[in-house]
């Protein structure tokens, strides 16, 4: 079954030389090999990332890719703000909001972040603790 498998994010782009520095350089993704025209993909512990052009960049309102940080999620908040990576701010019953950081108590503390690409694509980061 796919359960099997590791899967691969596939983010649509705008303008894939336009985004490629805040993915390497923000991110801190190493590129890899494509065989694809208009594609680049990047290689990430346990999968891969690539991005590719698409007029339909940034249309997606939902998370596009999550990354479970676990006690790395404090240090990797502070690294991209750091950057100047512009977080998203939300409201939700229940949940408070720290800084750049959704904390839901209950079943937690679950800790949330959000930030988008140039493009609009939404990552979220968390630290694990979902249950």
């Amino acid at each position: 079954m796919l359960s099997d498998f590791t899967p691969s994010a596939t983010i649509a782009v705008k303008n894939l030389e336009a985004v490629r520095s805040f993915y390497e350089e923000i991110l801190g993704f190493k590129p890899i090999g494509s065989t694809l025209r208009g594609a680049q993909a990047f290689s990430v512990k346990g999968g891969t990332v690539v991005i590719y052009e698409s007029q339909f960049a940034g249309t997606n309102k939902a998370t596009a890719v999550t990354w479970t940080l676990g006690e790395h999620f404090n240090d990797m908040v502070t690294a991209l703000d750091a950057k100047g990576v512009p977080f998203e701010h939300y409201k939700f019953a229940g949940v408070v909001l720290e800084g750049h950081v959704h904390v839901v108590q209950e079943g937690g503390p679950s800790r949330v972040a959000w930030f988008k690409d140039p493009d609009g694509n939404l990552h979220n980061l968390n630290n694990g603790n979902l249950g």
